[in-house]
């Protein structure tokens, strides 16, 4: 995987992540498979630096104290529109994966996502279908996720959520409150 990064003409990467200790492992894993990696801790400062000089690639957490780094997908597309952009999130669910997929991601990884996968991710063909996992999510996950998606779009709003769902709030709030089924 290294060799296809030493072949590219530009080996820039913008790294955001508020996480000071993965950014930091990220990073040093990213440099040490050949990209020129700078890295930022806030949907400001990544801006600026896509301002001044708008990277080849990007690796952006969804979910910072400042912002989301989808507003980050919105600047490098202005700035750089072949920018191949791949979001990761402690928060993972299908509503803000289709959310980054829209914005111009090329993909979406849940963290803590290993520096090889984030590397396939960014070299991958777009036009190149993705194999099926090989193991895919419980029926119990994806009724979670639904739930989660639900529950967004009704802006976090339980009692909708439950009209919605024609569920009982109480049950609802229950289920939000328990961690995701694998």
């Amino acid at each position: 995987m290294a060799d296809a990064v030493l072949d590219l003409p530009d080996k820039s990467l913008l790294v955001l992540d508020d996480d000071a200790a993965f950014r930091t492992r990220l990073t040093r894993a990213l440099q040490g498979r050949g990209f020129d990696v700078t890295s930022v801790a806030s949907v400001r400062e990544a801006i600026d630096v896509t301002r001044v000089a708008a990277p080849a690639f990007a690796v952006l957490d969804l979910r910072l104290e400042d912002g989301s780094g989808l507003q980050v997908v919105e600047e490098l597309h202005k700035r750089r529109p072949e920018c191949k952009v791949v979001m990761l999130t402690g928060y993972g669910n299908i509503a803000t994966a289709v959310a980054a997929v829209k914005a111009g991601a090329l993909d979406y990884l849940s963290k803590p996502a290993d520096a090889d996968d984030v590397v396939k991710a960014l070299l991958a063909d777009p036009s190149h279908k993705p194999t099926p996992p090989e193991n895919p999510m419980s029926a119990d996950r994806v009724r979670w996720e639904h739930i989660q998606r639900v529950y967004e779009l009704c802006g976090h709003n339980v009692s909708e959520t439950a009209r919605r769902l024609n569920m009982h709030r109480r049950t609802l709030q229950r289920i939000l409150a328990k961690r995701a089924p694998k």
